[in-house]
């Protein structure tokens, strides 16, 4: 699975520190375990040291160089962790008083860690609901620089004999923003572009996926792709994209040739956005459980630092994974 291999292999250059917040749970300490046997990342698991322990213990693993135990209740750092968050919350009317008992959290007290720079990203999900992941990562990390939108995608990998193309591709948003109007849509566009380059090193081309290809159908759902194709192409000339294609169109040569004649893309996209979360969520679903493609998600784009969310379904192969991937975003971001 070539794909993957390079994503672990480009984890390992980076040399970086990962949080797990959910450091008691087993699928996450196996995966922490084979993180530092395969050097894919140093890890930090958070959570009672007693309890982390006895679940590394059960891994088949003592004490392994490069794993941090950090317990929020009795860590060195509560006190300044509480303050820190009390100073970023505070104009939202949370408390000293809160802010202490938050900063007890498990995923508060690794998205600080990262915050404060004693890590490089964070990961969890695998127990906590994405909306916890996800508020921590923006209320405490905060975005990027220039960042207009915080989003998610997934990598889907199609390395099986069956697949009729085999590689990486992104599918965005498949995790988090619900409805984007077209500015939201472009600035997907242009995130995902982004995230697929540094994740693979191929050049991007971006299919802007509707239930109409060039004009077929009339509605206001294809305006909205028609008019966030026309705003990236706008700010990024230079990039391959088209839109607005039916998910054939953007992947299967014949089928563009024929529906889409003249499309930079030819049938051959490796980033395809679509219009709303249901459609995403419901494609990589499929082409995970039908299609046997293998999806690492969702992964956050447009943050300050990496932090991404699990799914709770996830096993520890899936989480080995996206440590990768978090500590390559690190990378990308250095």
């Amino acid at each position: 699975m070539k794909p993957l291999a390079t994503i672990l292999a480009n984890a390992a250059l980076t040399n970086k520190k990962i949080v797990l917040s959910e450091g008691t749970d087993p699928r996450v300490v196996q995966a922490a375990v084979a993180a530092r046997q395969q050097n894919v990342a140093e890890i930090v698991l958070v959570g009672p040291k007693a309890t982390v322990k006895a679940q590394l213990a059960l891994a088949g693993a003592g004490k392994i160089e490069g794993i941090e135990i950090h317990d929020p209740a009795t860590s060195p750092l509560r006190d300044e962790f509480a303050l820190k968050y009390h100073s970023l919350r505070k104009h939202k009317g949370i408390s000293l008083e809160d802010a202490i008992c938050a900063a007890r959290k498990p995923h508060i007290y690794a998205a600080l860690l990262v915050k404060t720079g004693l890590a490089d990203g964070t990961l969890g999900g695998a127990v906590a609901t994405t909306g916890d992941i996800v508020r921590a990562a923006i209320q405490i990390i905060g975005p990027a620089p220039g960042a207009k939108l915080i989003s998610s995608f997934f990598l889907m990998l199609f390395c099986e004999s069956h697949h009729s193309r085999k590689g990486a591709h992104v599918f965005a948003d498949s995790g988090l923003v619900v409805d984007p109007n077209a500015e939201e849509m472009a600035e997907i566009a242009r995130a995902s572009a982004d995230s697929f380059k540094w994740l693979t090193g191929q050049e991007p081309r971006v299919a802007m996926l509707s239930f109409s290809t060039r004009g077929s159908a009339k509605h206001k759902g294809v305006s909205k792709v028609v008019a966030a194709t026309n705003l990236v192409r706008a700010s990024n000339p230079d990039m391959i994209i088209d839109g607005e294609l039916q998910f054939d169109a953007a992947f299967v040569s014949d089928v563009a040739a024929a529906k889409a004649e003249g499309s930079p893309l030819n049938g051959a996209a490796n980033v395809f956005i679509f219009p709303n979360l249901d459609s995403g969520n419901i494609a990589y679903k499929i082409a995970q459980r039908v299609g046997g493609a293998v999806a690492i998600g969702p992964i956050l784009q447009g943050l300050a630092q990496p932090a991404n969310d699990l799914s709770r379904g996830c096993n520890s192969e899936d989480i080995l994974h996206m440590i990768a991937v978090t500590a390559a975003q690190c990378g990308s971001q250095t």
